[in-house]
């Protein structure tokens, strides 16, 4: 059954030769460097997390096993996930851009609105991986848990590290993010790459925030710093649920995958040399899939774990 197609059009001239769509949600965690990527992932990959305790002794003239070594691991295992749409060429032969297919029974989509699809599509998987990265859910079709989900059911993770949310405006904004960087613990503040990773909505008001009080501080002529809190860097991750922060360093979040190229691999197959029929399909095929290696080392705000 070919993909229902809508074409709402009116000819008023040449076509401008370009197609303008909704502004989409970028994919910035994985674009922005946001978390650790593991390629040539094909089925499982161990994430393994080392700990030793007790390393330091008073010296003595004998040798004497100093420490515990504990060696864990949690599984990164990427989901498949595909994109199948059909296409009927017919659809377009009324379009302003016609023209473009040619004059034979045997056309093809027109040239502009193939290249766009191409790219459409793209960024729309790429919209749909930010939001699964963050807040997916493996029992809906099309997804897979995200750190958020994987954080609500995880008994290890500390309830002194579990921040309560509200919601976020730029009255208490500063104010919520303070509570995230107490809870971080002493052992991780002052990494180089520890982030709160935030909401698009918490990071607005961070801007709005720094932007009052830097207007009624006349004064004050450096540039407004919405890059971090406290020496603490903040990440704005689109797919983070409204209200929603995670603390924890760019090294134990990862994502998984097979090829990071086939995540912008979009085919395009002209099906009338294969069936003698009119459609066009557009196929893409990726996996993905993320995990956390030390759920000690992360903070949550407004996601309260259920298993404490």
């Amino acid at each position: 059954m070919a993909t229902s197609t809508s074409i709402t059009t009116t000819y008023a001239g040449e076509s401008a030769g370009k197609y303008i769509s909704a502004a989409l949600l970028a994919g910035n965690t994985i674009a922005n460097g946001g978390l650790t990527i593991r390629p040539n992932v094909k089925f499982k990959e161990v994430v393994k997390r080392l700990e030793l305790d007790g390393i330091v002794k008073d010296g003595t003239c004998d040798f004497a096993d100093t420490s515990t070594l504990t060696l864990t691991e949690r599984i990164l295992q990427p989901e498949e996930f595909q994109v199948n749409l059909e296409l009927c060429k017919k659809d377009f032969r009324s379009d302003w851009d016609a023209i473009s297919m040619g004059y034979s029974a045997f056309d093809s989509l027109p040239s502009s609105f193939q290249d766009y699809l191409i790219q459409h599509v793209a960024a729309k998987v790429a919209q749909k991986q930010e939001q699964n990265i963050w807040g997916g859910v493996n029992a809906t079709a099309g997804e897979y848990d995200g750190f958020a989900t994987l954080l609500l059911t995880d008994a290890a993770l500390p309830a002194a590290q579990e921040v309560t949310g509200i919601t976020v405006t730029a009255a208490n904004v500063v104010a919520e993010l303070g509570k995230v960087v107490d809870a971080i613990p002493a052992s991780l503040y002052g990494r180089e790459d520890l982030y709160i990773y935030v909401a698009q909505n918490v990071y607005r008001a961070y801007k709005r925030a720094l932007g009052a009080a830097h207007f009624q501080d006349m004064s004050h002529n450096q540039d407004i710093n919405i890059t971090s809190i406290d020496g603490v860097k903040i990440f704005m991750a689109n797919g983070l649920a409204s209200n929603k922060m995670i603390a924890t360093t760019k090294d134990n979040l990862h994502f998984g995958t097979g090829l990071m190229s086939d995540s912008n691999e979009v085919k395009i197959l002209d099906m009338a040399d294969l069936d003698g029929s009119q459609n066009v399909r557009v196929i893409m095929r990726f996996t993905a899939g993320v995990q956390y290696g030390v759920v000690e080392d992360i903070v949550t705000y407004g996601i309260i774990n259920a298993a404490n």
